[in-house]
């Protein structure tokens, strides 16, 4: 099944794909390239390197502004706190995607509310009592910075139209300023770069040769692949870096014809309990999903499943987010340990189940479910339109659309999580969590019930439509509030979940009853990254780079995805530039073919997931990790 290569393996005759097709998928970054393009642009234009950090308030500001952003007061507080000393490159591009820059159309709907009557200018009175009185307030010199722009200021009066192009010409010029100084010095690192090969090609010919600090890469921040001016045939990150690990493998296409799911022969006899739950996709490509303790009275062998969940009512045709992959991670809680360890992880698999059997003892266990990442991924913005709704019927009443309805139904069924039909006040909170920060106390849920339809203290389905409904009434119709909620349940403005993955959890036990419970719903914390890495080192396999023992790249595959951590023992950070260019039928959970991973000092990080693009044909990850420094 799989074929891993030796370390030591030259790279010399892997042949870099160079093919027409190829060169010109290359040619035309994609979206998230484009994206960290800019980043990089921008932080160039500040510091000397992507490696650096910011250190100030200030600092944060400015790359941002070069970035095409215009960050206020109150978003420089929210990433700038009291408590903040550095910030990290990745921070940077995290931020990015969080803050999208402002929209034309916005910037002049908030002007036009200032002028109702459309006169297309605002006098500087009362420009400046507006924005040194309302909302984050502006301070005086601020104001008079904005009224000194002579061209768009005359006779006292502000004409926001011309504002408006002003201010995006500025930003548009800022982003365009950063990109081209980058392109400049990379054009001039290239040149440099190019003569030293010239000048010394065996310096070059084996990725594990030690070579000099100062000729060993493009330059100190410059970890962007690049083809040098040399006829090599390995890939651009085998060379020019003080250490190389390639490593290969090949994953089988799925023939459809496994046998059936490899269950224990007496499982109808064992004690049985489920929870639904969901992974939700944020702005900046965290997962989100609800976690579990489950509570074992006795030694017991248990049979554990996850997958995801269905809701499509059509026969043969499964709901789209079926094929997003699935994992569950189960560790325990220790008396005099601080953390629970890691105990197991499902690996089996039939179709979209996930399965683990094992012996458990009595205790409590956390249940940590897991996605990749590489298939539940921020989609492309639409530009169709929003579909309708709520309307108004003949006695001007608003009922909701069948659309929404059928959506709404479908969303009941994704936070019923014990799928008894009802909801319950602890269901209900995590689905108010998610939709609007806060949860529903018991004097609330008292309110709810006296209004709309429950049953058992429980709120029932047609109650649920009821509260929507409401809450379409209370903004006389207007569906801001509604598509907030949609939008943070992963729904997309077609009304179709794109971002947002349901699952099913099935446990049993052997000799007891189980019990299992939904806890909180949280973010890729650092536990569940440590618990990744963990598994990876215990059952993935092993390599380092020659002359730096104290980095090991791990490496570890199952049924469906390929996960690799990098391990640094040493003491000081560890750059390493990973290039997946070579790989065939390969999708990453980067996004990027090509990426650098920063790893701190005695510290384990995941470089990436790698998944099938497409699972019926074969899959060929080829990776080439290199240190940059």
């Amino acid at each position: 099944m799989a074929s891993p290569y030796g370390s030591n393996m030259s790279l010399s005759n892997q042949k870099h794909p160079t093919n027409e097709r190829q060169e010109n998928r290359k040619s035309q970054p994609t979206e998230e390239e484009a994206f960290y393009s800019t980043c990089r642009a921008a932080y160039l234009t500040v510091f000397k390197s992507s490696l650096d950090n910011i250190t100030s308030r200030e600092q944060l500001c400015l790359v941002l502004q070069l970035a095409g952003r215009n960050p206020t007061n109150k978003i420089l507080t929210k990433y700038w706190t009291a408590r903040t000393k550095e910030l990290h490159f990745d921070d940077f591009c995290t931020i990015m995607k969080r803050e999208k820059p402002a929209a034309k159309t916005e910037l002049l709907k908030a002007f036009k509310k200032i002028d109702p009557d459309n006169k297309g200018y605002i006098f500087h009175d009362d420009l400046s009592r507006i924005l040194t009185g309302n909302g984050e307030k502006m301070s005086q010199e601020e104001v008079r910075a904005v009224l000194r722009l002579a061209d768009i200021n005359s006779n006292g009066r502000l004409e926001y139209n011309k504002f408006c192009n002003k201010f995006f010409e500025i930003c548009d010029q800022c982003t365009k300023t950063a990109a081209d100084r980058m392109d400049s010095d990379n054009k001039a690192k290239r040149q440099q770069f190019g003569s030293q090969i010239q000048k010394s090609p065996e310096r070059s010919a084996s990725p594990s040769a030690k070579q000099s600090p100062r000729n060993s890469r493009l330059s100190e921040g410059d970890t962007t692949p690049r083809k040098a001016e040399s006829k090599s045939s390995r890939p651009s990150s085998a060379r020019s870096y003080k250490a190389s690990v390639s490593t290969m493998f090949t994953m089988a296409a799925v023939n459809g014809k496994n046998s059936k799911l490899a269950e224990p022969n007496n499982l109808q006899g064992w004690n049985f309990t489920n929870s639904k739950g969901c992974f939700f996709l944020e702005e900046n490509g965290d997962v989100i999903s609800h976690r579990y303790k489950m509570q074992i009275p006795q030694k017991t062998t248990v049979f554990l499943k996850i997958k995801p969940y269905n809701l499509s009512k059509v026969e043969g045709k499964p709901s789209s987010w079926m094929s997003v992959d699935t994992a569950l991670f189960i560790l325990k809680e220790s008396d005099g340990r601080a953390d629970p360890q890691l105990v197991s992880f499902t690996e089996s698999r039939y179709k979209e189940t996930f399965t683990l059997k094992g012996e458990l003892g009595p205790g409590v266990y956390h249940m940590i479910p897991f996605t990749t990442g590489c298939r539940l991924r921020k989609k492309r913005k639409q530009t169709t339109k929003d579909a309708q709704l709520v309307y108004r019927d003949r006695n001007e009443d608003l009922i909701l659309t069948p659309e929404f309805k059928s959506v709404l139904s479908d969303m009941f069924d994704i936070i019923d999580l014990d799928g008894n039909g009802y909801l319950s006040l602890e269901e209900y909170n995590f689905f108010e969590l998610r939709t609007s920060g806060e949860k529903c106390d018991e004097d609330a849920w008292e309110v709810c019930k006296e209004n709309f339809e429950t049953s058992k203290n429980e709120l029932t389905k047609q109650g649920f439509l009821e509260l929507n409904l409401m809450e379409a009434n209370d903004r006389e119709g207007d569906p801001s509030d509604l598509w907030v909620t949609l939008q943070s349940m992963g729904y997309n403005k077609t009304l179709e979940l794109t971002e947002a993955c349901p699952f099913l959890i099935e446990a049993y036990a052997e000799k007891c009853k189980p019990k299992l419970q939904a806890v909180s719903l949280e973010s890729s914390t650092k536990q569940l990254q440590k618990v990744v890495c963990r598994s990876v080192i215990l059952k993935g396999d092993a390599k380092s780079a020659e002359g730096y023992e104290d980095v090991a790249f791990y490496t570890y595959m199952n049924d469906t995805r390929i996960s690799s951590v990098i391990e640094n023992k040493s003491n000081s950070k560890v750059v390493v530039q990973v290039n997946n260019e070579q790989s065939k039928n390969c999708i990453s959970s980067r996004g990027l073919d090509v990426f650098a991973v920063e790893v701190p000092p005695k510290a384990t990080m995941v470089s990436q997931h790698v998944m099938p693009m497409n699972e019926r044909q074969e899959c060929t990850y080829h990776c080439v990790q290199s240190i940059v420094s």
